[in-house]
């Protein structure tokens, strides 16, 4: 009875696994199918520019034409988003072909292609749909929509922008892109092949072993003729698109078309673990020497305090909130690699050039190691009188080499991270006019737990420009009326690019929920401005509307943050005020996340008491509280990358899905 039941419940798995393997074969099929035929129409394109770029040199006398085709086919840039996919200029219009309205462009070409029903079709009918990912083509695509809106009346011929070489290099890197993921998706079906095929094998093994049976012989013959291990399309299509990729994308050189393919992945060096011991050492070593130093030379008596807090404690802030950021990012990247959360596909990171947790740490000891040594240097070079009036250039000196650092053009200290970072940061304040990715509203959430930083950073520009290092008047700024105002634009800023973020991606989705999400961001930037006018303006008035507009943003913020961001609090769930699917197996660090997650969203309460204590206290009191936030936000990352991937893994998401920028007019 109960090997009848084993066998029974082998069965269903073995019919889960082949039909989960077939649907997947044939999707991956189609997609060849479909790029096969992208592949050509580009081939056909290439080709009819190559040749009206050619009678135009010749129409003028000029010389032969320029190889375009092979110039473009060795062009590797990583991302469609950049300068080469941008909205062409009035000089490149001798290379154009055809244009459609509203951005989308038809190609008239003489060359002809097939349709899906097999008739011939020429390459008039199709249509080039290049994604609205960068402010040029955004603002293109919109004022286009408004346009036929308005007039009603959209143009079916020509007319308009022009299809040139920049649109077709585009065209290219999407249609290698999903060459490239649709590969990625076969190599992960042929080994959930090989998988399966080992896990069957050691179950049978398992079971002669213990049923003292020999069963496994036959059983295994029934497995090896199924699809799942019977079918060779997988390794077929593989091939191809070796084949393929090397020929159209490679120049016919292998080994360059196997580094986009196969991407080699890096081993994590135990050097790096050995300089992040001796960053570590050195950091606790200054740390502990400039405690000592400072009160020897009595830096925090009455006398000295003012002065020297202005000049070192924003400068201070910046570095080390910026530090414990990166610290806590650091434990997020090593907890998602233990618990095997996919992080790199959900970010789109190249798994060859991310950042590794140990790198993490690196960056973050190393940083607050060369803070405190200058921190030292300072003080030892201000208690013995050395070079008075240049001391205070310290601080400004180490913010400049930061920004150095951080905008070196050479392949050193992380070069892909620091210039990924620069990429993001200028999304987000460029939004929505950029096309908002994971990583993009990932990092403007992170921007939202750093506004101390960002008015730490207006407190040091004003220190420096208005010359408040030489002569020591730290009011000039602060009695200033610019630098007031600047204050609420700092403070809400976060919030609006956040909110500009969930509006784009309502306009490209549809999604209502982002129209919510964007509500939650207002009602931040409104608390926000309350909290700061509270400060200025005390009165009992602002303290109501302050305790009103806080309460709101705080439970607007709970709610998203366990139901939509974590997930939790499904009703349904097997598991009380969780979800079914959890990556940690202890239930009990869930609910204690939840009731800190809860604690640390009220930190803003500090604001309406308002405490009576000193400057030097003041300062530790606000630098803790942002400290908080910074652990708070390292804290629901996790839950968060946790949720996202769970997400995809129910979807069955393992490769992403690159649009294509060909498709018949007629399948409008």
């Amino acid at each position: 009875m109960q090997v009848r039941v084993f066998f029974e419940k082998l069965d269903d798995e073995l019919n889960k696994v082949n039909r989960f393997f077939k649907t997947k074969e044939s999707e991956f099929v189609e997609r060849g199918e479909l790029l096969n035929k992208q592949l050509q129409i580009l081939g056909d394109l290439k080709g009819v520019l190559s040749d009206r770029r050619r009678k135009n040199l010749a129409g003028k006398g000029g010389a032969a034409a320029s190889g375009f085709v092979s110039r473009s086919d060795s062009d590797f840039s990583e991302d469609c988003r950049s300068e080469h996919c941008e909205s062409p200029s009035d000089s490149q219009t001798d290379d154009a072909v055809s244009v459609e309205k509203r951005g989308i462009n038809s190609v008239n070409s003489p060359r002809r292609s097939k349709s899906r029903k097999g008739k011939p079709k020429t390459a008039a009918a199709m249509r080039i749909d290049i994604p609205a990912t960068t402010p040029a083509r955004t603002i293109a695509a919109v004022t286009s929509m408004l346009w036929e809106d308005l007039v009603n009346n959209p143009k079916k011929g020509g007319g308009g922008d022009d299809v040139n070489r920049k649109k077709i290099q585009c065209a290219e890197k999407m249609i290698r892109g999903a060459f490239v993921e649709l590969y990625r998706g076969l190599g992960l079906l042929k080994t959930y092949s090989s998988l399966n095929m080992i896990a069957f094998t050691k179950i049978l093994k398992k079971f002669d072993k213990v049923s003292n049976q020999q069963a496994s012989a036959s059983y295994l013959k029934v497995v090896k003729r199924s699809d799942f291990i019977s079918s060779n399309k997988v390794v077929k299509l593989m091939d191809e698109v070796e084949t393929l990729f090397t020929q159209h994308f490679a120049n016919n050189e292998r080994k360059k078309a196997m580094k986009f393919l196969r991407p080699t992945h890096h081993k994590e060096s135990h050097m790096v673990t050995f300089f992040v011991g001796i960053s570590t050492g050195s950091f606790v070593t200054l740390f502990i020497l400039y405690a000592i130093l400072a009160h020897l030379s009595r830096m925090f008596s009455p006398a000295t305090k003012q002065s020297y807090m202005e000049t070192i404690y924003p400068v201070f802030s910046i570095f080390a909130l910026l530090s414990l950021h990166l610290f806590m990012y650091g434990c997020n990247l090593f907890m998602w690699k233990s618990t095997r959360i996919n992080y790199n596909f959900i970010f789109e990171f190249q798994p060859s050039n991310a950042l590794k947790y140990r790198d993490a740490f690196l960056i973050c000891t190393s940083l607050m190691t060369a803070v405190f040594g200058a921190m030292v240097i300072h003080l030892i070079l201000l208690s013995k009188g050395i070079f008075s009036r240049q001391v205070d250039f310290i601080p400004g000196i180490l913010l400049l080499c930061s920004v150095l650092i951080l905008i070196c053009p050479l392949n050193i200290f992380y070069r892909p991270t620091r210039y990924c970072f620069l990429r993001v940061i200028r999304n987000i304040v460029c939004s929505p006019f950029y096309k908002v990715l994971m990583v993009d509203f990932f990092m403007a959430d992170q921007l939202t737990s750093q506004i101390p930083l960002l008015r730490h950073m207006e407190s040091i520009a004003c220190y420096f420009i208005s010359g408040s290092f030489k002569t020591h008047r730290y009011q000039t700024c602060k009695s200033g009326k610019l630098y007031g105002e600047l204050a609420y634009v700092i403070s809400f800023a976060p919030y609006f690019w956040r909110a500009m973020q969930c509006a784009r991606r309502w306009f490209d989705e549809g999604n209502p929920d982002h129209v919510a999400n964007l509500g939650k961001y207002v009602s931040a930037m409104v608390a926000a401005g309350a909290r700061l006018t509270y400060t200025r303006q005390p009165s009992q008035l602002w303290m109501v509307i302050v305790i009103v507009t806080s309460l709101v943003a705080t439970v607007y913020q709970l709610y998203w943050d366990f139901v939509k961001d974590w997930g939790l609090f499904d009703r349904k769930s097997k598991n009380l005020f969780l979800r079914d699917d959890l990556v940690l197996k202890n239930k009990g660090i869930y609910y204690i996340s939840i009731a800190l997650n809860f604690v640390l969203r009220l930190v803003w309460v500090e604001t309406v008491i308002g405490l009576n204590i000193g400057m030097l206290e003041t300062s530790m009191l606000e630098f803790f509280l942002a400290s908080l936030e910074v652990i708070r936000r390292g804290h629901w990352n996790y839950y968060r990358l946790e949720n996202e991937h769970l997400n995809n893994v129910g979807k069955f998401r393992a490769v992403k899905t690159v649009p294509l920028p060909f498709r018949e007019m007629d399948s409008d």
